[in-house]
């Protein structure tokens, strides 16, 4: 595996080929990371990853400074995992000068939930990820970039920026990796206590059960089954968000009177001091 910290490398080394297969990270790299690359690596004819903190996705009060920098580990796992070309930037590569022009998703999908919560958070996820988009896809005519279905809807509001800008890149959607348990991998479960990792698991349970519940019922009754499955976290010292059950294809609440449609169940809640997000299909 090749490791470049240039847009001019990166550019080179991937030269001689022309579709390259793409996971785009933020490091501490887990077993969620490591499936994406072996699930992408096939669709393309070079197999890139980039590790990247990126400052523009975090609000003031959040972890940018804390989060876990694990270069040298992650670098050995994504050569293991069969990558060709790691791409780790440092911040002045990527952001030479203030980002003074950013990508603004429309509103009806990225001011929700997560949006809702975090304030500008997919403004920072557009534009890193158009920015890399732009390193890794130069002169390409098609390519293949892999996002987990973890983090939902930062899956949908990329899959909307490539459609809106024509982007010749397919968006492929790796399925969330669990512990044994069935607590979604995420590079942040490493901030829980290991009381905290114990108790981590009900997140995805309460999805379960509103998504069991939400089965059965009409639209009108899940605000009353989402109130309930928050209540219940918060009675085991969790801070929820949002447990919430939304139509798959534009994450709105389902409406009385139109057609059943693919629902997702989504949850964010704050554990500590570590907030953990989860979905599940239904």
């Amino acid at each position: 595996m090749q490791t470049v910290h240039t847009i001019a490398d990166l550019r080179e080394a991937l030269s001689p080929f022309k579709c390259p297969a793409f996971v785009p990270t933020m490091g501490n790299l887990h077993d969620g990371h490591i499936a994406l690359v072996r699930q992408a690596k096939p669709l393309g004819d070079v197999t890139v990853s980039s590790i990247f903190v990126n400052r523009l996705q975090f609000a003031p009060h959040e972890d940018f400074d804390s989060y876990p920098r694990t270069l040298a580990a992650d670098a050995e796992r994504l050569q293991a995992a069969g990558c060709d070309v790691l791409f780790a930037p440092r911040e002045q590569e990527l952001y030479p000068q203030p980002q003074t022009y950013r990508v603004h998703p429309a509103s009806d999908l990225s001011d929700i939930l997560e949006g809702h919560f975090r304030p500008g958070f997919f403004i920072g996820v557009s534009t890193v990820v158009l920015t890399l988009f732009s390193c890794v896809y130069a002169g390409m005519p098609n390519g293949v970039a892999a996002f987990g279905k973890k983090d939902y809807q930062q899956v949908m509001v990329v899959r909307r920026m490539v459609q809106q800008f024509a982007l010749p890149i397919r968006i492929l959607a790796g399925e969330t990796q669990r512990a044994p348990d069935g607590l979604a991998l995420s590079s942040r479960n490493g901030y829980l206590s290991a009381s905290e990792r114990k108790e981590a698991v009900q997140l995805a349970l309460a999805l379960h059960e509103l998504g069991t519940l939400a089965g059965t019922a009409g639209p009108a009754e899940l605000p009353a089954l989402e109130a309930r499955a928050m209540q219940a976290l918060a009675r085991r010292g969790w801070k929820p968000d949002y447990l919430t059950v939304r139509r798959r294809n534009d994450l709105l609440p389902p409406q009385a009177g139109l057609p059943a449609e693919p629902l997702v169940v989504l949850g964010a809640a704050k554990l500590g001091n570590t907030r953990l997000i989860d979905n599940l299909e239904i």
